[in-house]
Formats: structure tokens, sequence, C-alpha cells
């Protein structure tokens, strides 16, 4: 592929509404969301490299990188594919991919990455109130467990967040996660807007 899709990232720890605007995002004019959780809800384990998930996740291991790339790769060839994705004219919009930096170094050749949205929200605790709101509501009882959510948020900090240093200061906005969803949003367009009209100008 000669061109990269132009893409925005959202990174922030688990609870810090990544989803929530990337769903929200997603519904506008042109922005495209893919979410990596819905790439391997959505993922047909008939295939050769669904089987090769399958066999990993099954054993409770980690999908190596390259895999999850690779998934990740096919699922938006196939958006591209049936219209949905149209890169021309679309702004990628990425949630929970890349994972890690190698996942980042493995898809540098496939997006231009635009900006990082951190979406920071540096009282744990507050997070992990939210979670377990979340889980209850959504009817995810193991979600609420406080050893888990805890050991996701390590997880995160020691995965995902070295991210940050790899994408550099001049590509992240650092945004307050713990405003309302709307105020959220807000600061999130108001950015894409100025450097829309910077870039037309």
């Amino acid at each position: 592929m000669s061109k990269r899709y132009s893409t925005y990232l959202f990174l922030g720890a688990p609870g810090s509404g990544k989803g929530t605007q990337g769903v929200t995002l997603g519904s506008l004019p042109t922005f495209f969301h893919c979410a990596c959780g819905d790439v391997f809800r959505r993922l047909d384990v008939r295939t050769p490299l669904g089987q090769t998930f399958l066999s990993h996740s099954s054993r409770g291991e980690l999908v190596p990188d390259e895999i999850t790339i690779q998934l990740w790769r096919e699922s938006i060839d196939a958006a591209v594919s049936a219209g949905r994705f149209k890169p021309d004219i679309d702004r990628l919009l990425l949630d929970g991919i890349p994972r890690n930096v190698r996942q980042a170094q493995l898809m540098d050749e496939i997006i231009d990455v635009k900006r990082v949205f951190h979406l920071s929200c540096p009282d744990r605790e507050k997070v992990v109130a939210r979670l377990k709101k979340r889980a209850l509501k959504d009817n995810r009882l193991d979600d609420a467990n406080e050893e888990v959510i805890r050991r996701r948020l390590l997880a995160y900090e020691t995965e995902s967040k070295p991210l940050l240093d790899h994408y550099g200061d001049s590509l992240i906005t650092h945004i307050d996660a713990t405003q309302p969803p709307v105020k959220v949003l807000r600061d999130i367009l108001d950015l894409v807007v100025r450097e829309d009209s910077a870039s037309a100008a």
C-alpha cells in the first residue's frame, strides 16, 4: 500500500472513555472507528488466521503482536472493500490498538498518526470506581472484581503507556478524562477542527 491511512489514536487506561469517544466520533461523517475488541469479536475462527488466534487465546496466552496486527489489517481491508471505510476522505480512529510499542512499530508503515489523544485520569481510584460501575451496568461481573481491575491498570502502565514516548510530545494531546464525556468530546473536536483549518489554509 503506497499511502498510509490518516489516523487518530485514543490512548488511556481502562475506564478512561476511549471506546465512548471513539464510537461517538466515529458516528460523524469522515471518521471511521475501529476498536481492537470489535475486530476480535467479529473474527471468523474457521480461517487459518482465526485458528491461530484461537489456539493462543484458548490457552490463555497472549496473541503474538504480528498476528494481532495481521488480523487488524484484514479487518481494515474488509471495511475498505465493503465501502464502510473510505481512506481518501475518512480519518481512521483507533482504540485499543496499538497496545504496545512493538505493535506500533508494525503499524508505522500502514498508518499516518496525525494526533494521539491521551485520555488522562491520574486519580486511579476514580478509574477503579468507574470500571466497577460500568461492569455492573453491563452485567460484566468479572470486570467488577477490584483485583482484576487493578491488574488491567498495571498492564496498561507497563505495556501501553510507553506508547506516549514512542509517538512523542508533538503528536500527543492530553485531555482530562474525568470531565463529563461531552466535554471530552468537545476538547477533541476543537482540536480536530483547528488542525483541519490550519491544513486547509
